[in-house]
């Protein structure tokens, strides 16, 4: 059975896959999201709105530069709810 991090973090890859139009298999950790795959700062506030809205919490737009790949977007994510 999968930890709730990772659940969490499997919530969160889904969310950016699906901004992004990418399959999960093409996304890794460090993967960054502008350079490997082409993301633009639409997708990155689209991203941030998602995220808030699915795990209820508030993100400082200052993180936005921390969100680059999927576990600089986990961490932005876990500090902000408390995990």
């Amino acid at each position: 059975m999968a930890t709730i991090d990772e659940q969490r973090y499997a919530r969160i890859k889904e969310i950016v896959c699906d901004v992004l139009e990418l399959d999960e298999d093409e996304v890794t950790e460090t993967s960054l999201f502008k350079e490997d795959h082409g993301a633009d700062s639409l997708g990155a506030i689209e991203i941030l709105a998602l995220l808030e809205r699915e795990f209820n919490i508030v993100i400082d737009q200052a993180d936005l530069a921390r969100m680059v790949n999927l576990k600089g977007v986990f961490e932005v994510v876990s500090e902000s709810a408390g995990w």
